[in-house]
C-alpha cells in the first residue's frame, strides 16, 4: 500500500496502542510534549488487565487508560484513533490486528514492532489491507517519523537523550527508508551530524515479507511533496531492491536514490549465512548485496560501496532546511524526573491549601453543597446534573440508620461497650457490610445493568439465579415484605418519577413482580432500589455510556452510597454506648442453643 505522507502530515495523530511497551511509549508522550502538544497522542493502551499506566508528560506523571479490548473502549474513542502502533508479540500479531482494521471505521493505518511474524500472517494482512486502503508498516518495524508531527514507534529513539536530537522536530527534504530498525536510527543521526533534515523516516521492516513493501516505500517517497532526495538501505536476501531498480529504469521514480545494500561479507562463506533479520540470507546470486547494487547504479541510484562512502554521498545532498532548531532548556528537567510512590486524580496539595479537581477546597465548600461534592468525588469527575446531587442528599439522608438491630450497628455497640475505641468501634460495624447486608448495592447494579443491555427476560433472569441457586441481590428484606413495604424504598421511587425513562428502575421493578409472587418478602430492597435509580441517572442525566457503568461497578462505586451515611449511624451508635457507660455486653446463655450434629 503506498502511504500518503503528506495526508499524515495534515492530520492530527490519534494513536491506540496494541500491548504495552513503556519505552516506546514513553517515548512517544516526551516527542508529543517537546513538539507542544497540549495532550498525548497515544489514547490509550489495549490487552491488558489493569486499569491505567503511569507515564510522564514533561516532568509530570499521567495515567494512560488501558482496556481489556477494543470493545470496551468509548465509543467516541474508537470514532478518533486514526493510527495503531502494535507491539503485541508476534503470534498474536495477526489476530489484534485483524480486530483492529475492523474496528476502527476512521483508520489510516499502524505499524506493527514484533519481530518474525509467521509468514503466511504477514501475507494475509498484506491481502486484506489492499481492498481497505489502509497502510501497515512492519512487521518488525521501528517505526514512522515525520518530523514535528508523528512519532510512531521506536524511531528515533526510546530514551529522553536521544529525543533531543533536532532531525526529530525540524522539517527537510529527505526521506530516510531501511529494512534494519537499528540502520534507521544510525542514519538519523548520520543526516543529523551532517546538519540536514529529513521529510520523513520509515523502517519498513527486517522480515520476509513487510506488509509496505520496500518498493511501495519509495514510491510513498517519490509521491510526497516534501520529499527531494532518497535514501535507502537495504539487505541481501529476496528481490524487492530489482523492482525498486526498474522503477528508475522506467523513470517512476524520479527523485535522487542514494543506496547502500548491507552483507556483501555473506560472499565470503561457502554456505549462505542467516544475518540478523529474517530476510537477510541469499539464497542465490540475485538475492546477494552485490547484485542488488549493481542492479540500482545500472538503473540510476547513486550507489556507495560501503556505508562510510554513503555518509559521503548524503552529505553531498542539497539541504531545504534554513532553520536552527533550539532546544529548550526547560526540557533538560525531564532527564533527571522521578516517579512518584503513588498519584491521585481527585486533589492535591499546594502552598495555599487542598485543591479539588483544581479548585480550592474551600471555593468549592462555598459554592456547593455536600451532596455535589461527594457525588464529585465518588465519580472521579464534577457532576454536572442536579438530579444527581439532589438524589445524593436524599440518599444520605434515608440510609444514615435502620436502627439498632441490624448487624452493623450491633457489631458497633458491642464494641463499644467492650471499651473500644471509636475508630475500632466503626471499623467493626463497617466489616459486617457486604452481600448480605449494605454491600449489595454495587451487586444489583450489576444485575440491572446486565439485564437491561442483554435485553433478557425478567423471568429468564429470575429462572438464572434460581436454577444455580444464586440469590438476587437487590431483591429481598428480612423484615419488609409486599403488605408492610420499606417506606424507604418508596420514597426513593417517588423521587424517581422525576426521571424520564427509568429503564434500569423498569426492569428492577419487573424482576420484583416476579419475585414477591413466590414469595412476599422477595421485594424490590433498598440496595437495589438505589441501585437502580443511580444508574439511570447517570445514564440520562451524567451521559455515561453501558461501559462506563460497568467499569463503576468495577471499582464497588455503588456500595460508597451506604457506606458513607451509614458510617454516621455506626458512630452515632458508639457514643450513644458511651455516653450510657453500660459495661461489657455479654450474650445471654438462654439466647445461645446448643445443637447435635446428625450424622
Amino acid at each position: 500500500m503506498i502511504i500518503d505522507i503528506e495526508k499524515l502530515r495534515n492530520s492530527e495523530p490519534n494513536i491506540i496502542v496494541l500491548g504495552s511497551y513503556p519505552p516506546i511509549i514513553q517515548s512517544i508522550l516526551d516527542f508529543d510534549f517537546i513538539v507542544g502538544r497540549t495532550r498525548p497522542s497515544i489514547h490509550g493502551v489495549i490487552g491488558l488487565n489493569k486499569k491505567s499506566e503511569r507515564y510522564f508528560w514533561g516532568d509530570k506523571e499521567l495515567l494512560l487508560p488501558v482496556y481489556r479490548n477494543l470493545e470496551v473502549t468509548p465509543n467516541n474513542l474508537n470514532n478518533k484513533i486514526n493510527l495503531f502502533l502494535s507491539v503485541v508479540s508476534a503470534r498474536r500479531v495477526l489476530f489484534t490486528t485483524d480486530i483492529t482494521l475492523k474496528s476502527l471505521t476512521n483508520l489510516l493505518g499502524g505499524v506493527i514492532f514484533a519481530e518474525n511474524t509467521p509468514e503466511t500472517h504477514s501475507l494475509k494482512l498484506y491481502k486484506e489491507i489492499q481492498s481497505i486502503n489502509r497502510f501497515i508498516i512492519g512487521p518488525s518495524s521501528v517505526g514512522l517519523l515525520i518530523p514535528g508531527i508523528l512519532k510512531l514507534g521506536a524511531i528515533g529513539g526510546v530514551e529522553i537523550k536521544q529525543l533531543f536530537n533536532p532531525i526529530l522536530y525540524q522539517p527537510g527534504n529527505i526521506a530516510v527508508l531501511s529494512a534494519s530498525g537499528g540502520m534507521t536510527n544510525e542514519l538519523l543521526n548520520v543526516v543529523s551530524s551532517l546538519g540536514k533534515r529529513i521529510s520523513f523516516c520509515m523502517s519498513f521492516g527486517g522480515d520476509r515479507f513487510p506488509i509496505t513493501t520496500p518498493m511501495e516505500a519509495i514510491v510513498s517517497a517519490e509521491k510526497d511533496t516534501k520529499t527531494s532526495h532518497i535514501i535507502y538501505f537495504g539487505e541481501l536476501g529476496g528481490v524487492d531492491e530489482f523492482k525498486i531498480a526498474e522503477l528508475i529504469s522506467q523513470n517512476k521514480i524520479t527523485k535522487p536514490v542514494y543506496t547502500y545494500i548491507a552483507g556483501s561479507v555473506s560472499e565470503a562463506f561457502s554456505t549462505p549465512p542467516q544475518f540478523g533479520h529474517a530476510k537477510a540470507i541469499a539464497r542465490n546470486f540475485n538475492e546477494s548485496a552485490k547484485a542488488k547494487m549493481k542492479s540500482l547504479k545500472e538503473a540510476g541510484a547513486v550507489v556507495g560501496s560501503s556505508f562510510t562512502e554513503l555518509v559521503s554521498l548524503i552529505e553531498k545532498i542539497p539541504s531545504s532546511s534554513k532553520e536552527n532548531f533550539a532546544i529548550d532548556k526547560e526540557w533538560k528537567k525531564l532527564i533527571n524526573r522521578q516517579r512518584a510512590l503513588f498519584v491521585s486524580t481527585i486533589s492535591h496539595e499546594t502552598d495555599y491549601g487542598v485543591r479539588i479537581f483544581d479548585d480550592d477546597l474551600l471555593d468549592l465548600a462555598k459554592k456547593h453543597s455536600f451532596s455535589y461534592i461527594t457525588a464529585s468525588l465518588l465519580l472521579g469527575k464534577k457532576i454536572t446534573s442536579k438530579e444527581l446531587e439532589e438524589f445524593v442528599d436524599l440518599v444520605m439522608k434515608l440510609l444514615v440508620d435502620n436502627g439498632p438491630s441490624v448487624s452493623g450497628a450491633v457489631n458497633t455497640i458491642i464494641s463499644a461497650r467492650a471499651g473500644k475505641d471509636m475508630v475500632s468501634s466503626l471499623a467493626s460495624g463497617l466489616l459486617t457490610i457486604g452481600n448480605r447486608f449494605g454491600g449489595a448495592v454495587n451487586k444489583a447494579a450489576e444485575n440491572w445493568i446486565y439485564g437491561v443491555e442483554s435485553g433478557i427476560n425478567p423471568g429468564d433472569f429470575v429462572e438464572e439465579h434460581s436454577s444455580n441457586a444464586k440469590p438476587i441481590e437487590g431483591i429481598g428484606h428480612k423484615k419488609y415484605r409486599v403488605e408492610n413495604p420499606d417506606p424507604r424504598v418508596k420514597e426513593l421511587r417517588r423521587w424517581a418519577s422525576k426521571l424520564k425513562n427509568r429503564k434500569f428502575l423498569a426492569f428492577a421493578k419487573k424482576v420484583e413482580s416476579i419475585t414477591t409472587d413466590k414469595k412476599s418478602n422477595l421485594i424490590l430492597n433498598v440496595d437495589g432500589a438505589m441501585a437502580a435509580i443511580l444508574l439511570d441517572i447517570l445514564f440520562e442525566k451524567e451521559g455515561l455510556s453501558i461501559k462506563e457503568l460497568k467499569r463503576l461497578t468495577e471499582v464497588e462505586f455503588f456500595n460508597a452510597f451506604f457506606i458513607i451515611p451509614r458510617s454516621v449511624g455506626f458512630i452515632s451508635h458508639y457514643l450513644d454506648q458511651k455516653r450510657m457507660d453500660e459495661g461489657l455486653f455479654r450474650l445471654p446463655k438462654e439466647e445461645v442453643a446448643h445443637v447435635s450434629r446428625t450424622q
